[in-house]
């Protein structure tokens, strides 16, 4: 195995729960999760060569990660494929916890899912607890607009789910 190669595989393993991360935001069917997270990596090792280490290998894959998400969910295949996963499946991911923690689990993802793009990747980088500058260099955006933005994410998220939990 080339050395690049090795050392893509390496750095891959070492952060792939940001990859699992995205991809349960992103999308909530189990298999579409599945192509999510193979298209992340996909994507990454092609523009890999590209990085050049003037950030970290982690600041790189979020940015790679969010945007190939962005653009899949995006994708008119798979769009039309998007339904509620089922508990089993989101247990694949939570297999120490008790069905509580699976219940509410599953209320948070598909509050989630029904945020818009931007504020799932605010909702990431927040339960990531990156800073409010990081999440400004990251989304191309001030910090001040960081702030308001996660602030109405995390109320939409709120809402969503007292919605949930009341049906």
């Amino acid at each position: 195995m080339a050395l690049l190669e090795q050392e893509f595989l390496e750095k891959i393993e070492k952060h792939k729960g940001v990859i699992f991360k995205i991809s349960k935001m992103y999308m909530d069917n189990f298999d579409d999760q599945n192509d999510l997270y193979q298209e992340i990596i996909y994507q990454a090792w092609k523009s890999y060569s590209e990085f050049l280490g003037k950030s970290d290998f982690s600041t790189w894959l979020y940015r790679t990660a969010l945007n190939t998400a962005i653009v899949f969910l995006k994708s008119e295949k798979k769009r039309s494929f998007i339904h509620y996963q089922s508990i089993e499946n989101l247990s694949v991911y939570h297999e120490s916890y008790n069905d509580e923690d699976d219940r509410n689990m599953k209320l948070m993802y598909d509050a989630i899912h029904q945020l818009s793009s931007i504020d799932k990747a605010l909702i990431f980088f927040f339960l990531e607890d990156f800073t409010g500058k990081e999440i400004a260099r990251q989304l191309g955006i001030t910090e001040i607009n960081v702030r308001v933005k996660l602030n109405r994410a995390k109320a939409k998220l709120k809402e969503i789910i007292e919605k949930q939990k009341s049906v």
